[in-house]
């Protein structure tokens, strides 16, 4: 939204209208004074011809106008443009517990995981800075937030999958004190779980509430199958499957303000992960354009001295 930084510059417009007004009583003044004198040449002198008259205007007019653009130019004056000037803070937590070796996507839910959300990494723009949180059991630091796109993606590539169970929570916090280490951004965090929160010490409503109070745009990826998933054998032989929780990522993105994505296999995966890059919506930049009112007086100034003094006038 357009504004002025020093708005109260702009009380000094309220002289243009009184500087107006004195110039027309004093042109008033002069021809009254001429019709009150016989004397031929002072009345001349005093009303001169319409061509004199009509440039003397648009002098003052001009000066007048270079007064205005100035007032204004000090004042501040900003606009909204489309490119963000400090970017945007793009956090990737992504679930890397037990239940991700499963290979119903090609190779593993793990190494789909890792070349989806690459794409989403080359897709972000210069001045963002993405990081990544990896969480299980609990939750650590994959790649601290940084704008070297290159440098995420090698520790991307290098993470490896845990054994431990899934604690959505405990990412979601880590992941929102990583989004806001550095001030002044957008934050947004991109979420993927393939099961159930079962472990940590911060709850999903938790996070959720953290997140919140940090005007953080959480949005989520559900990964799992339509058909059941066996994610391993208990001591009996028995098949135990893999969980599945969209209800409370569903949750966590519609309390947020972000979306809930549901991927069935590696190619849906891939295709969210390139939508995603859309979901990041960046705030206009609020830009000074002082300087367009300050070329404008000084256009307005020499096109003033070339009328007043150029050698041929365009207006005699």
């Amino acid at each position: 939204m357009a504004g002025f930084e020093d708005p109260w510059v702009l009380v000094f417009l309220l002289a243009v209208p009184l500087l107006f007004y004195f110039y027309k009583k004093i042109i008033e003044k002069k021809k009254k004074d001429a019709i009150k004198f016989s004397n031929i040449g002072f009345i001349k002198s005093a009303l001169g011809d319409k061509k004199k008259c009509r440039r003397d205007e648009i002098l003052f007019y001009l000066a007048l106008l270079v007064l205005v653009l100035m007032i204004i130019g000090f004042a501040n004056p900003h606009i909204p443009l489309n490119q963000t000037k400090e970017g945007v803070n793009v956090v990737l937590v992504l679930d890397v517990s037990g239940s991700m070796q499963a290979t119903d996507y090609k190779p593993n839910r793990l190494e789909a995981m890792k070349k989806a959300a690459e794409i989403l990494i080359k897709d972000l723009k210069e001045k963002d800075h993405v990081g990544i949180v990896i969480f299980e059991s609990g939750a650590t630091t994959a790649a601290y937030l940084s704008p070297y796109k290159d440098k995420v993606i090698e520790k991307l590539r290098s993470i490896t999958l845990r054994e431990g169970r899934t604690a959505i929570g405990d990412g979601l916090a880590m992941g929102i004190d990583m989004a806001t280490s550095i001030p002044n951004k957008k934050k947004v965090i991109i979420l993927l779980s393939d099961g159930v929160n079962n472990a940590g010490v911060i709850n999903p409503a938790e996070a959720v509430a953290f997140a919140k109070s940090n005007n953080i745009q959480v949005h989520t990826v559900g990964m799992g199958s339509e058909e059941k998933v066996v994610q391993g054998y208990d001591w009996f032989g028995n098949p135990q499957y893999a969980e599945f929780d969209a209800e409370t990522l569903k949750a966590i993105a519609k309390e947020t303000g972000g979306k809930y994505f549901e991927s069935v296999d590696e190619n849906t995966l891939e295709k969210i992960y390139k939508n995603l890059g859309k979901e990041i919506k960046r705030e206009k930049e609020e830009t000074n354009i002082k300087e367009w009112f300050f070329l404008a007086a000084l256009l307005v100034f020499l096109i003033y001295l070339y009328l007043q003094y150029g050698g041929k006038r365009i207006i005699k």
